[in-house]
């Protein structure tokens, strides 16, 4: 019907109380600009904005070197023989219904005696959190190892007043080498041991073991790139040794053993790298009776250290 205000879709004439009709009230305030479209960093639910956040954030953060702090020694006699050998271990985990024996009792005596919290987990549990391993009931979880710094060996022997004696390792991989390196160098009076920080075994519960502790008592550095680290060695003053099948000079007739020394071991297929072996001031040779290629890479470095402990004394 015409003139019928209340039909549906027709215009309110008045503007008391909500004014719609012409281009005033709010329509007007709807037409009015909200100035230029702002760029798409600067919009905070754009991606190109939260992008540029990340980037912020990761500007004022230093690069952290990642570690594994979940590094288990699983069975009875290997728990037991890491807690006599006073491998730091932060809990020993024993799985529910675990028959108790002699080296259950006496793991559980060590920890009580050496201060280590005792959880138990279900055997499920435990399986997990050792991968699988055979635990026999048992393991014993061990911090991350704190690597020194590569100067710090000079730093040291400084400090005994002694002439620094370094064992470096070029790539051994197999952490029982390098485990056997850090107990004979330890015995033999050296100030520590520099390994790779890339390729190359590192500080994990298998070396821990082989150690039999001595990782606790000598230092282990890791350096980025070990070349530059021998060179910087040298400018310190040390004579750098490498051991070779092939050396110039037999290890007894070595002249070098009584002053600042660093002794390098290679890896245990490939010996010395090239650049390694090039920047050695001589390679020397382990004399061996019958033809045996090689010696292995943990017992090469217990063989020189002894030559180099008696020609110091």
């Amino acid at each position: 019907m015409a003139g019928n205000s209340q039909r549906k879709g027709a215009i309110k004439k008045t503007g008391k109380g909500n004014p719609t009709a012409g281009s005033g009230g709010r329509v007007r305030r709807g037409l009015e600009g909200k100035g230029p479209t702002p760029k798409a960093k600067d919009r905070p639910y754009h991606a190109a904005h939260k992008a540029a956040k990340r980037a912020e954030r990761a500007q004022g953060q230093r690069p952290r070197k990642k570690t594994n702090d979940n590094e288990w020694i699983a069975g009875r006699n290997p728990v037991v023989d890491a807690l006599r050998e006073g491998v730091p271990v932060n809990a020993l985990y024993v799985a529910e219904g675990t028959e108790r024996d002699n080296r259950l009792r006496e793991a559980f005596q060590l920890a009580a005696d050496g201060g280590v919290s005792l959880l138990e987990v279900s055997r499920y549990e435990l399986d997990r959190l050792t991968n699988g391993a055979v635990h026999q009931g048992i393991a014993a979880r061990i911090p991350a190892y704190e690597y020194a710094h590569p100067d710090d060996l000079l730093t040291l022997a400084a400090e005994q007043r002694e002439k620094p004696l370094i064992v470096v390792l070029d790539s051994v991989t197999d952490p029982r080498n390098l485990g056997a390196a850090v107990r004979s160098a330890a015995a033999f009076g050296a100030h520590g041991v520099v390994i790779p920080e890339r390729r190359a075994a590192g500080m994990t519960a298998a070396a821990w073991k082989t150690s039999a502790g001595a990782a606790a008592r000598i230092p282990v550095a890791q350096t980025v790139n070990l070349t530059r680290q021998l060179k910087a060695y040298q400018d310190a003053g040390c004579m750098v040794v490498g051991l070779a099948a092939d050396g110039d000079v037999e290890l007894p007739a070595m002249d070098l053993a009584d002053g600042p020394l660093v002794l390098v071991v290679g890896s245990e297929g490939d010996g010395l790298s090239r650049l390694v072996a090039e920047t050695c001031d001589m390679l020397v040779s382990i004399p061996m009776v019958n033809s045996v290629e090689s010696l292995n890479a943990g017992v090469a470095c217990g063989v020189a250290l002894y030559a180099v402990a008696r020609a110091r004394d």
